[in-house]
């Protein structure tokens, strides 16, 4: 039968395992997002609470835990990702009055009114901006075109190509997918 003081000494030991070797947080490595809700603002912290970025220098930002790129909004730019050091990455795409929806785990970006990709989970670029159209991924592959056209309907646009095809995630062009 375990007694209450040999329960006691189980815990207090294993506080002092995970203090010892347990993963610890840097508050410094990790920023977070933050709103000054008086004078409508954006910002990120670190852990401790320092504020690293001020708020109010973007109008939005996007990502909440900023570790090594951010999707921010910055006018007339437009949504860019940022590094520590805020330097733009390059422009994501816009998408539904906001940066592109992360697919497959990637998202678009546009350079010199071309399309490209980039890995969600480290902010590379991995496709270049190339296409005048692309799809997002969807199961390893997206729907591209060298040469497109956007039509207008409303309020909302499409896209029209004669010459669509298929890549990988590594940009090779690959066989349509069959439905």
């Amino acid at each position: 039968m375990i007694t209450n003081r040999i329960v006691f000494l189980i815990f207090i030991g294993l506080c002092c395992f995970h203090g010892v070797f347990g993963q610890k947080t840097d508050g410094n490595k990790i920023w977070v997002s933050y709103i000054d809700s008086v004078n409508d603002g954006y910002g990120y912290k670190n852990l401790y609470g320092d504020i690293i970025i001020p708020a109010g220098k973007y109008s939005f930002c996007f990502t909440d835990t900023f570790r090594t790129y951010a999707i921010v909004s910055l006018p007339p730019k437009g949504f860019v990702a940022i590094d520590r050091k805020e330097n733009i990455l390059y422009n994501v795409f816009p998408f539904d009055n906001g940066p592109d929806y992360v697919e497959d785990g990637f998202f678009r970006i546009v350079k010199d009114e071309k399309i490209g990709y980039a890995d969600a989970a480290t902010g590379k670029v991995v496709i270049q901006p190339q296409f005048a159209c692309a799809w997002p991924f969807e199961k390893g592959k997206a729907k591209v075109s060298m040469t497109c056209e956007t039509k207008s309907t409303g309020e909302y646009s499409t896209w029209i190509s004669d010459k669509w095809f298929y890549i990988d995630k590594r940009g090779r062009k690959v066989k349509q997918p069959s439905r």
